[in-house]
């Protein structure tokens, strides 16, 4: 009974659970990006719009590195939840070493074979010249630092995955009130400047990684020692996630540097303008990526149980909180894009591509959340090749000819109508398939 007690989510409201959940996940996802939105705003403040589009430009690929760790938060909040549901606590804990094992190697391998080809990377981008110079500068300070970040978002997936939001929030908070404490001093009083602002978000970045390990630790008692023989057995079953769910965020990033590739063509107004509007989406719309991290335990958890009913319900609750959230927010942005412009000093062309972005793109952000609910439905109900299909689908098929034929049309502008055209097709395609392979788990164990 004591081993069953932590898998709280298998009984109450849903929806409280679901809004509990991605609340207060939100809470310190939002605090992170708020900061990196200050991040730019400082930056502004030097005066060059070329250090705009620099952080834009190692933006993409920073985003691209924080996919990869995600990809191994999942598996950990899959692996983690489902075994809590069926009260195997020991299993748990070693599911747990032994997915810290495979981020470390992950993560230093990646580190330094991106660190090696940052020129590359950034020249394939489009940046060029003083853009470019920036953008390697960034990157090299804050590549080492993927390890922690990954073992920071993986054991703050744990946390919720146990039911423990409110440490996981906490251990965001706390990594974004350094960063924004520290931003100021290197930018400013040291006279930094962009590589100041990446000292700060690597000492963030330890930050965040001490607050979410220790309750891991500490409080919950989820560690033990390491068995190799162990850690082979587990191999088959972690890669078994942690190939499809990585294979799954990356799909994003990597659509989201063709967007930025096609944007350089429109020159570095056009790419400070899509870097404002990228830190603008996170803040915004932070409670909307955090449903899929915040859901997927409960989704987990229920499966765990076989509590199929509850699984469905738990999906429905997600949408239809997503639905309003987005359209709430989206209301918000409508009346301040006029202001987020004059914030940040803008030209013209960023000041258009802001606008575009609140009056119309802002609310297709209903499917972008619609596909983060099936994502997490998928990964926790066993099936993380669906994640995979679909999140490439839309970077490809979903991406690619909607901005080459936006762009084509109607410039820049036509860049986000088109991502977002993209977006609300395969947003739909999840929503359905989602309730099918529930339909179809029901079926079979009816």
């Amino acid at each position: 009974m004591a081993q069953k007690k932590d898998a709280k989510f298998i009984r109450g409201s849903t929806m409280r659970h679901v809004v509990v959940m991605s609340l207060s996940s939100s809470i310190g996802l939002v605090a992170v990006f708020l900061v990196d939105f200050v991040d730019m705003y400082f930056l502004s403040l030097l005066g060059e719009i070329e250090l705009a589009s620099a952080i834009g430009y190692a933006g993409s690929i920073l985003f691209f590195t924080t996919s990869i760790c995600i990809g191994l938060a999942i598996a950990m909040g899959a692996l983690v939840s489902v075994s809590i549901g069926s009260g195997n606590i020991e299993r748990t804990k070693h599911y747990l070493v032994n997915i810290y094992a495979v981020i470390l190697v992950i993560t230093i391998v990646l580190a330094f074979f991106i660190w090696m080809f940052i020129p590359a990377l950034v020249s394939l981008l489009g940046a060029e010249g003083r853009s470019a110079d920036l953008s390697i500068a960034y990157l090299r300070i804050m590549i080492p630092s993927m390890p922690i970040i990954g073992l920071a978002i993986s054991s703050g997936a744990a946390l919720r995955a146990v039911g423990d939001a409110k440490r996981s929030m906490f251990s965001t908070l706390a990594g974004g009130a350094v960063n924004a404490i520290l931003d100021p001093f290197f930018i400013f009083t040291l006279d930094l400047g962009v590589e100041g602002a990446a000292i700060a978000s690597v000492i963030a970045r330890f930050t965040m990684l001490v607050f979410a390990f220790y309750p891991v630790y500490k409080h919950h008692q989820l560690l033990t020692r390491f068995k190799f023989k162990l850690f082979i057995q587990d191999i088959r079953p972690i890669f078994t996630i942690v190939i499809p769910a990585i294979l799954t965020n990356i799909a994003t990033p990597v659509a989201n540097g063709y967007v930025t590739a096609s944007m350089a063509k429109f020159g570095d107004s056009a790419v400070a303008g899509m870097a404002i509007i990228g830190r603008l989406i996170p803040v915004a719309f932070g409670v909307v990526y955090a449903v899929s991290g915040a859901v997927g335990p409960i989704i987990g958890q229920n499966f765990g149980a076989k509590d199929l009913k509850r699984v469905k319900r738990t999906i429905t609750d997600a949408f239809v909180f997503v639905a309003g959230y987005v359209a709430i927010v989206s209301v918000i942005l409508f009346f301040s894009s006029e202001y987020i412009g004059i914030i940040f000093n803008v030209d013209a062309e960023a000041g258009h591509l802001i606008n575009i972005f609140c009056f119309y793109v802002a609310i297709t952000f209903i499917f972008s959340g619609s596909t983060f609910v099936g994502n997490a439905a998928f990964n926790n109900l066993g099936k993380p090749n669906y994640s995979t299909l679909l999140n490439w689908g839309k970077a490809t098929i979903g991406t690619i000819p909607f901005v080459y034929f936006g762009a084509l049309w109607f410039q820049a502008p036509g860049i986000l109508i088109g991502q977002a055209f993209g977006n609300l097709l395969f947003g739909g395609i999840s929503i359905l398939i989602s309730y099918l392979l529930v339909n179809k788990l029901e079926k079979k164990n009816s």
